[in-house]
């Protein structure tokens, strides 16, 4: 075993890249709704840019079909950011309301999730549902 290895998190992910229609709208997109939750611009690389977290880096790339995205079809269904508190929740959905961003279920508890369970789904601009989620530990 590499002596590096031991300190890597086992069983975490590393990034997630996105495909999108339209780059430059999803870039601007994801820009301002990724800034507000705690990701940096951590720079382009030559498929697209990337955002980093505290522990996965989020990714563009240029799609190469221009189908709609359907999140029952084979692939990525959504893609929930962890919340640091059901206040967190409320307030990221007021700043998506201001962004014009397309709010697919406002913020509510979901006890079938869990106790505590706490998020707000939304749509990126290709219509890729994401969440943001508040769980207890």
């Amino acid at each position: 075993m590499h002596p590096e290895s031991s300190a890597k998190q086992i069983g975490s992910i590393h990034h997630i890249d996105l495909s999108v229609r339209d780059p430059q709208a999803s870039t601007a997109f994801y820009d301002q709704v990724l800034s507000l939750i705690g990701f940096r611009r951590d720079g382009d690389v030559p498929e697209g840019p990337i955002w980093a977290g505290a522990q996965v880096e989020i990714g563009l790339q240029s799609a190469r079909s221009s189908a709609p995205h359907d999140r029952y079809s084979p692939g990525l269904h959504h893609l929930a950011f962890t919340a640091p508190s059901p206040a967190a929740v409320d307030t990221f959905h007021q700043e998506l309301l201001q962004l014009g961003v397309e709010v697919l279920d406002a913020p509510t508890e979901y006890p079938d999730y869990g106790p505590g369970y706490y998020a707000v789904f939304f749509a990126d601009p290709d219509g890729m549902k994401l969440e943001y989620v508040f769980t207890p530990e």
